[in-house]
Order: structure tokens, then C-alpha cells, then sequence
């Protein structure tokens, strides 16, 4: 099943997402966000795409990075502000009510890593072009952009497989949330082609989820 669409669908009751994602993914989400804030050291700068409650940026701080939580749902953010204040984070994280479009506005070469949860399959091609191209930007040299997100398969019977599966709940998706769903073709090159150096690649057994480590080139000043 797509937790991307599933995802669109809980949206609509922020209070609800965590828990329905956790379930939906058999806490598939859970492990990936995990392995990937794994590689986030106490005092670095963080910003995290399309964060949604939090959950991700909430496992950054915990390590004691500074992060900045963007998104453009401000139900959700809500959701996460509570959560950061309940644990006694709020010094460590700032969530903004924004979007990708608005990353100019970031300084250049000021994050030492940026974070993407299910966030660059909501793009269009375009968008998320743009996107990879801010990221390079705002990341100093050596820095680290760690994705989790859903993919197209590369394999043709898987592809097909998951188009069967998708069909019903992007449906469902469209009738609720009015947006569609693009899952990621060739993500890894698409961060290549961005400029990033990949070191990472970890895909599920349906090539539908794909979790990437890439690096900005340059040596890090942290």
C-alpha cells in the first residue's frame, strides 16, 4: 500500500497521523526516520522538509541538533509544537509555516544536514528540481541531505504490481485531498544529477520506499 496516499488522507486529522502511520507502515517509517537522524551529532543545524507533526525532526533534537521544522499544514505543526513541549525540546526546534517554494529565503551554506520524510514525493518535476537546487545551496560543504520516500520501482513487475495497488487509494486521495501522488522515479540520479555525492541507498523488497544518504561535495566545517 502507498503511505504516501494513505498519508494525504490522514492529513485530515493531524491528531491521528502518527498513530495511523505506525500502523499503516508496521512502523516501517518509524525504523527509516531512526537510522537516518542516526547520522544527525548534538549541535549541528538542521532543517527538515515537510515535517508534518515532527516526528523526524523530533528524533533530531533529541540528539541535540538545532532544527528548523518546515511545512505548509499549520495543523500540523500545531500537533508538533505540543509534542516538542511536552518532552522539553523548544529550545532545540522553530517550526515555520512554509513551503519548499519559500527556501530561498534560507541563507546559503547554513545547515550542516537537511532532512526530507515523504516530503519530495508531493513534488512535481519541476518543484522538485527546484527544491534539490536550494538544498545544494543552503547546505555548507560536506553536508548531508537523509531522505525517506516513496518510489516508482525500477523492476517492470513490481511497477506494475504497485500501479495495481496504488490505483484505489489514489483515488480515494483525489476525492479527499484534491492532489495526486508522484512517487519518485530514479531518486538516487535525481540527486546526482542535483550535484549531491549518494552514499546511501536502502530499498524495500517492492522498490516502492527508498531511504538515501547523499552528500553535499566539499569538506564539512563541522
Amino acid at each position: 500500500m502507498s503511505t504516501y496516499i494513505l498519508m494525504k488522507v490522514l492529513e485530515s486529522a493531524p491528531r491521528r497521523y502518527d498513530r495511523g502511520i505506525r500502523i499503516l507502515t508496521c512502523g516501517k517509517l518509524d525504523r527509516a526516520y531512526e537510522r537516518l537522524a542516526a547520522y544527525i551529532k548534538r549541535g549541528q543545524l538542521v532543517l527538515d522538509l515537510g515535517c508534518g507533526t515532527g516526528a523526524l525532526t523530533l528524533m533530531a533534537a533529541r540528539r541535540g541538533a538545532h532544527v528548523k521544522g518546515i511545512d505548509v499544514n499549520p495543523q500540523m505543526l500545531e500537533v508538533g509544537r505540543e509534542r516538542f513541549q511536552k518532552e522539553g525540546l523548544t529550545e532545540y526546534v522553530e517550526l515555520a509555516e512554509m513551503g519548499v517554494a519559500e527556501l530561498e529565503a534560507e541563507r546559503s551554506a547554513s545547515y550542516d544536514v537537511v532532512t526530507s520524510g515523504l516530503c519530495l514525493s508531493e513534488l512535481s518535476a519541476d518543484e522538485l528540481s527546484y527544491t534539490l537546487r536550494e538544498v545544494v545551496r543552503i547546505l555548507r560543504p560536506g553536508g548531508l541531505l537523509l531522505v525517506a520516500d516513496e518510489a516508482r520501482p525500477r523492476n517492470i513487475l513490481k511497477r506494475v504490481l504497485n500501479g495495481l495497488l496504488r490505483f484505489p487509494l489514489v483515488v480515494i486521495t483525489y476525492v479527499i485531498t484534491q492532489t495526486t501522488t508522484r512517487s519518485v522515479e530514479d531518486l538516487p540520479g535525481k540527486l546526482r544529477d542535483a550535484g549531491f555525492i549518494v552514499e546511501r541507498v536502502r530499498s524495500s523488497w517492492m522498490e516502492n520506499f527508498v531511504e538515501l544518504i547523499a552528500r553535499k561535495s566539499g569538506r564539512s566545517g563541522v
